[in-house]
């Protein structure tokens, strides 16, 4: 009787995943992939497409109140910008990407913005730093990771003198990425009075949420003259030479001018979710721009509480719209289907596309799934170089004119389930500096040859078919 009664309710479960699948699913590969889990694997199959297959954006009944909740503070938020700014941008090629940013996200593009590249760690944390010491208002910080270490030890001194000039400090991180913050660095940064709060707290009613959803933004903008955006988080890993990667080599920007206003608040409604408090009407944290720089900068946020998967198709814009050259940096290449298509497109029509990527990771699974890709791009004619010390940018350009600064990766997981925050810069200049130093590093690196990749092992290609299955789950 038992064996009849969980027939029944397999066959129940079972029927649902199926509907919802087949009427929800968006790759036709991947749907079959939940179908078949689902059904061969009982109760536990429908428990992990629950948690990692359901499509949020087209089932509303599954719609994570986190995900509710948020998406009304984007309406509330972000309403009212006024219109894209498109005549301040020079070719239809800029307007194109920008007016597509502007249409899902309501983020227009910014003139007037002094923007300063950093290279690496060690210029982002003097920099930070400096910003940190002069603050005479408040500070405002958000990373995916934070660690202990000196980094951290440093930015705390800071902090601590800061606070006693009366200065508001607030920090928000994600639970998952900062799992090596330690209890006592937490009491340590609460107990100067840091307002100091988990975006995505591992709790009773909120666990699918945080696990499969993450926070990867990295934020710090100060007395709202003054943001940082780009890939490097709180940790060591970019100061302390690591006997496997090395020194982690990334790319961030500081900001000043009006797009600070736009990267405040995302920081804002991040804040919001996290402790039900609601800054953003406040007018002393949203304050005119009084800036001239000469940088066009459009932000790029993105998340499971949009209607449109952003970035992806930012990036799918830069690919499509390029008319000579299409160069990356990222650490974790593990495209989507369409995103493969375009990058074989480009190559095949003309389009100079390169490819400059870590051969070292800091996740095998992800390493190995990159790998899996690589037959594909270079049979279309893909320059892929793979450089020796790892690099964590995240940065595409193209035609040396237009590039994209920020957190996210070539990736599922980036595309669909977490929390990203790029900026794009209509700036020859420093487009062209990135350049120089992508180039420098490409010539240090290993050009992959087509014709002996694809005489590889057999077991290194069942390793990166293996991974790339996967790496959705990553």
């Amino acid at each position: 009787m038992i064996f009849y009664v969980l027939g029944v309710l397999h066959f129940v479960l079972f029927s649902w995943a199926f509907y919802n699948v087949l009427y929800f699913g968006v790759k036709p590969s991947k749907s079959l992939s939940w179908i078949l889990i689902t059904f061969f694997f009982p109760f536990i199959g429908v428990f992990v497409f629950v948690l990692f297959g359901i499509n949020r954006r087209k089932i509303k009944f599954f719609e994570l109140k986190e995900t509710k909740k948020r998406k009304k503070h984007i309406k509330d938020s972000f309403k009212g910008e006024g219109n894209a700014n498109l005549d301040i941008l020079e070719t239809t090629q800029q307007k194109k990407i920008s007016q597509l940013i502007y249409s899902s996200t309501n983020s227009n593009v910014e003139d007037k913005n002094e923007v300063v590249l950093l290279k690496n760690g060690k210029e982002t944390f003097k920099a930070l730093n400096k910003a940190l010491k002069n603050a005479k208002k408040f500070i405002h910080l958000q990373y995916y990771m934070i660690e202990d270490g000196q980094v951290l030890d440093e930015i705390i001194e800071i902090l601590a003198q800061k606070i006693k000039e009366n200065i508001e400090v607030r920090i928000i991180y994600d639970t998952f990425g900062s799992y090596k913050l330690s209890k006592k660095s937490k009491r340590k940064l609460k107990d100067i009075d840091v307002k100091l709060y988990p975006e995505t707290p591992f709790k009773f009613g909120s666990f699918l949420f945080s696990l499969n959803y993450r926070n990867h933004r990295k934020i710090a903008v100060i007395d709202n003259e003054i943001g940082f955006v780009g890939g490097v988080n709180i940790s060591d890993e970019y100061i302390t030479d690591d006997d496997f990667l090395g020194i982690w080599q990334d790319t961030h920007i500081q900001v000043k001018g009006c797009a600070v206003n736009r990267i405040h608040k995302t920081f804002l409604m991040d804040y919001y979710y996290a402790t039900n408090k609601d800054l953003s009407n406040n007018e002393s944290y949203l304050t005119p721009c009084n800036v001239e720089g000469n940088t066009k900068l459009q932000m790029v946020s993105s998340g499971p509480d949009y209607e449109q998967s952003v970035v992806m198709q930012q990036y799918l814009s830069f690919i499509n719209l390029a008319e000579k050259s299409i160069c990356v940096l990222n650490p974790y290449f593990i495209p989507t289907f369409s995103i493969l298509e375009a990058f074989k497109m480009a190559a095949l029509s003309g389009v100079e596309v390169t490819l400059l990527l870590p051969a070292k990771s800091d996740s095998k699974v992800a390493n190995y799934s990159m790998y899996s890709y690589f037959e594909d791009l270079l049979k279309a004619g893909v320059h892929i170089y793979l450089r020796e010390d790892f690099s964590h940018s995240k940065v595409i350009f193209i035609d040396d004119e237009i590039i994209s600064i920020g957190s996210t990766n070539f990736d599922c997981r980036s595309f669909e389930h977490n929390y990203e925050l790029n900026a794009i810069l209509f700036d020859k200049k420093i487009t062209l500096e990135v350049k120089d130093e992508f180039d420098e590093r490409k010539n240090k690196a290993n050009k992959i040859d087509y014709d002996t990749f694809r005489k590889r092992s057999i077991k290194q290609k069942t390793l990166e078919r293996l991974c790339r299955f996967f790496s959705p789950l990553l």
